[in-house]
């Protein structure tokens, strides 16, 4: 009952263990995905920047100021982006920081309660080996106590004979 119980615990807690780690790695997946849809949309405005750069839309061929402030929004718009690509990015980090985290902290636990079961079972071990040990004791016990026991009836018949000859033997032999 108790091996059963005992595979039952652990089952369920790497099942437990299972579904948190696949939630964590969707969740990190998750992240990632974002990260890269972040990085392409900086790639996109990257390239629009490039072209308002070569956008040379005033008097011979020059920029005008309206050329040079659509190039600046643009490149406001690309920090902008990558300031958060940088928090993002922070936040993957700090996620991955935390799994390693959970890992180590698991591999404790279960490492923690690995050893709570050696101990558990050394100690069945020596209570079994106690148990043995004081079973033998009282059956070498209990074979001395039918020795002993057998001794006395033993000694009981001999004097019972003896007694049994002293009586009818005294009364058998005048009748000769």
């Amino acid at each position: 009952m108790k091996k059963i119980l005992l595979l039952a615990l652990t089952c369920l807690l790497f099942a437990k263990t299972q579904a948190q780690t696949t939630s964590d790695s969707l969740a990190y997946q998750l992240q990632r995905k974002k990260i890269n849809s972040m990085l392409a949309e900086r790639m996109q405005k990257f390239g629009k920047y490039d072209q308002s750069l070569s956008k040379h839309t005033g008097i011979f061929g020059l920029q005008t100021k309206k050329d040079i402030r659509r190039s600046n929004d643009i490149l406001m718009d690309i920090v902008k982006n990558d300031n958060e690509i940088y928090r993002q990015l922070k936040i993957l980090l700090e996620y991955r920081t935390f799994q390693q985290t959970q890992v180590l902290d698991r591999s404790k636990e279960s490492e923690t309660v690995n050893l709570n079961f050696m101990r558990t079972i050394n100690k069945l071990h020596d209570q079994n080996q106690k148990l043995k040990q004081e079973a033998d004791k009282m059956m070498q016990q209990h074979e001395n106590s039918i020795r002993n026991f057998k001794i006395a009836v033993g000694i009981l018949l001999i004097v019972l004979m003896v007694l049994l000859w002293k009586i009818y033997g005294k009364k058998a032999a005048p009748v000769s």
